[in-house]
């Protein structure tokens, strides 16, 4: 279709908003029809006016995700983009049930709105909208979860995402720092997917001893058939197996895991014949499993197998306009746990949106916690929060290691993680590859991608030093 010609529906209570929608739609030349009620709404829709429908959710006379279904029963053609102020997991996972093209998070730039808008105009008459012929509807499900309280964009993103996968049974990868809320973000997929009615299982496999972990996951059976412990594949059938902080399983299981993820079976120890697997897989990790295949850790085939959908969970001090959402959402949950409620001033905020929180999200709802406890005054502000914090600050020890002592070091607990084992052959390579890759960064960084700067600093070929980088899979724009 012509843009051009394209007929705009926009549903928005708020008149301004409304006003800097339909004056941006028609700068690109598109005729824009607004009503600010879900029953104006209905009207434009019953009409048969429109090839794109723009609606906000929370309209003044009705919930418009509700009103969806009848408008795609009578267009079943028409794109409809949400855009929501309620920006929180279940209305991204109720707008992608429903089957709408985009949906928008507030606040939004309007290049945004009109990139989706332009995308929308180009696929009518290509495909209709998906049904929301999937999951049932979501009714009363409530999820509790730091992690899932959230406004940034960047969280926003992760709901999107985690929208996109409930419905299926695809592997997912986790990556982010202690605290981040990982688990959470596993337990929400499973608690909104098709396999909630089976056991979410999660495994630490930090905290199983190494030479446990194959019994843990795969179960014992006696000679004579007796099972003498069951194994977390049999506990989640049926489920999800969440393997917590996958990058330090042993190389042995790592090998079985991924006949797993092949075959969809398994075989308990001590048995003869294999299990079928019928669990969805979710894994986390707080380390980098690429450095760990570069070590020889981590294999590599597995990594891919796992990392069907990545998702990484931003740190706190990247996603800081959701500390304020945090802290609420702490107090009314220690309110209902009996602790006293109090208000935090907005000097004490500006103070906690300046911390570094090494430990994330967690950190943060265990100063809370700590704050409501101890703190005599009905609100908190910025002198009791500089002082809980000042008991955290840490002290920097003086670094007088030099570099051949750091490489040695690691060299040793690398060893020492083998367990007695052998390395994989290539040790070689791959340690040097270890120096390699953050010096190169390093420098490219200095001299802001200028390669010729950086070739001359490291006393390398230019030819060299972009081989290096292609070698590295090093990202080296400027």
């Amino acid at each position: 279709m012509n843009d051009k010609s394209a007929v705009v529906l926009v549903a928005e209570d708020d008149k301004s908003v409304r006003l800097v929608v339909q004056q941006a739609l028609a700068r690109q030349g598109y005729v824009v029809q607004s009503s600010g009620t879900a029953a104006g709404l209905w009207k434009l829709v019953e009409s048969g006016k429109g090839d794109v429908l723009i609606t906000d959710v929370a309209l003044p006379d009705g919930d418009a995700l509700d009103l969806l279904p009848r408008i795609q029963q009578r267009r079943p053609d028409l794109p409809v983009i949400v855009m929501s102020a309620r920006s929180t997991l279940l209305t991204a996972v109720k707008a992608q049930q429903i089957g709408v093209f985009e949906y928008l998070p507030k606040p939004f730039e309007l290049r945004s709105l009109i990139e989706v808008t332009q995308r929308a105009v180009a696929n009518i008459g290509s495909s209709p909208p998906a049904s929301a012929a999937g999951p049932p509807p979501l009714g009363a499900t409530t999820l509790d979860g730091a992690a899932l309280v959230g406004r940034s964009p960047a969280m926003q993103e992760i709901f999107k995402v985690m929208a996109r996968i409930v419905s299926n049974d695809l592997t997912v990868l986790i990556s982010g720092e202690s605290g981040t809320g990982k688990e959470l973000v596993a337990r929400a997929l499973h608690d909104l997917g098709h396999r909630k009615a089976g056991l979410f299982v999660a495994v630490n496999l930090a905290a199983v001893p190494r030479d446990m972990v194959e019994t843990e996951l795969f179960g014992q059976i006696a000679p004579g058939g007796k099972i003498v412990h069951q194994g977390c594949f049999a506990k989640a059938n049926g489920g999800t197996l969440f393997l917590d902080e996958v990058g330090d399983m042993p190389a042995a299981v790592q090998t079985r895991l991924l006949r797993v993820l092949q075959d969809n079976s398994y075989l308990p120890v001590g048995a003869h014949r294999p299990v079928e697997a019928h669990v969805r897989i979710m894994a986390s990790t707080n380390q980098n499993l690429h450095h760990l295949m570069h070590q020889g850790l981590f294999r590599e085939d597995l990594f891919y197998r796992l990392n069907v959908v990545p998702l990484r969970l931003p740190p706190l001090r990247e996603r800081t306009e959701d500390i304020g959402p945090l802290i609420s959402h702490f107090v009314a949950r220690a309110d209902a746990d009996g602790l006293p409620a109090k208000r935090f001033t907005p000097d004490a905020l500006q103070r906690l949106k300046a911390w570094h929180w090494p430990g994330n999200v967690r950190e943060l709802e265990n100063l809370v916690r700590r704050l409501l406890v101890l703190h005599a005054d009905d609100f908190v502000d910025a002198v009791a929060v500089d002082r809980e914090l000042a008991d955290q600050t840490p002290v920097e020890p003086a670094d007088s290691e030099s570099l051949s002592e750091s490489v040695d070091t690691h060299i040793r607990r690398y060893f020492q993680a083998l367990k007695g084992g052998v390395p994989a052959p290539g040790l070689y390579g791959r340690i040097l590859r270890e120096v390699e890759h953050p010096l190169i960064v390093a420098i490219l960084e200095m001299t802001r991608g200028n390669q010729v700067r950086a070739a001359d600093i490291l006393g390398l070929n230019r030819n060299t030093l972009r081989k290096k980088i292609k070698e590295l899979n090093i990202r080296a724009g400027r």
